[in-house]
């Protein structure tokens, strides 16, 4: 098996697609590789990282904690994601806990490189404020599932943003769902989430594949 230098693995980062070849260069002499085991705290809120986290493979959740010790999903990350962003530009403690939901590889960037190289190629830049912008809206929309939606619209809104737009107009989650995720997410029970999730499929809304992978019919307009 081919093993790929850290060049080679800049190169497939999508924020890192508009680099020099000498800008590339140089992140990949500065990144270091850390794999994190199925529920590892990759960055921990309240806390301060200096370090830019691009998720290589795997997949997180962005995490939120109560004093009691219950969690809320704010988020669900995957390759090619990145987090650490807003604590670099802000000198600000991470705002929320990021942990491997399987095992996950991840490049670090630690806070002098990203200084450095930021101002010098406004294309990441601009990557980067976009990015902030589409999780301004993704939180949005969140705030408005919690406060208007009951348990089985939030359930849809969660299950169309884990999906991927097929060809013929259905949607596709190609990961294992997790009915307690899920629940996390909504903020519902995982027995709510279950039957919610029983009539969509008694429905014909969604069908549950053999290997965990879920299809949703006919797009976001049969869910909501």
């Amino acid at each position: 098996m081919t093993i790929l230098s850290n060049l080679d693995l800049i190169r497939r980062v999508p924020l890192f697609a508009m680099l020099s070849d000498a800008q590339a260069q140089t992140i990949a002499e500065s990144v270091t590789k850390q794999r994190f085991r199925r529920g590892e705290a990759i960055v921990e809120g309240g806390k301060k990282a200096n370090a830019l986290y691009i998720i290589l493979n795997g997949r997180a959740h962005v995490v939120a904690t109560d004093t009691r010790g219950r969690e809320a999903i704010l988020a669900n990350l995957k390759q090619g994601d990145y987090v650490g962003e807003m604590s670099l530009i802000d000198n600000q403690p991470h705002s929320a806990t990021v942990r491997a939901e399987v095992q996950t590889d991840v490049l670090i960037l630690g806070r002098p490189q990203f200084a450095r190289i930021l101002p010098e190629n406004a294309a990441m830049t601009y990557a980067i404020m976009k990015v902030l912008v589409q999780r301004l809206r993704q939180a949005d929309r969140k705030i408005e599932s919690l406060a208007l939606m009951d348990v089985y619209g939030r359930v849809a809104n969660a299950l169309l943003d884990l999906s991927v737009l097929t060809s013929d107009g259905h949607s596709f989650i190609k990961d294992k769902v997790s009915r307690q995720n899920i629940a996390k997410t909504v903020g519902a029970s995982r027995e709510m989430v279950s039957r919610v999730m029983k009539d969509l499929e008694d429905k014909g809304y969604i069908e549950s594949q053999e290997d965990g992978s879920i299809l949703i019919r006919n797009s976001s307009h049969t869910l909501l």
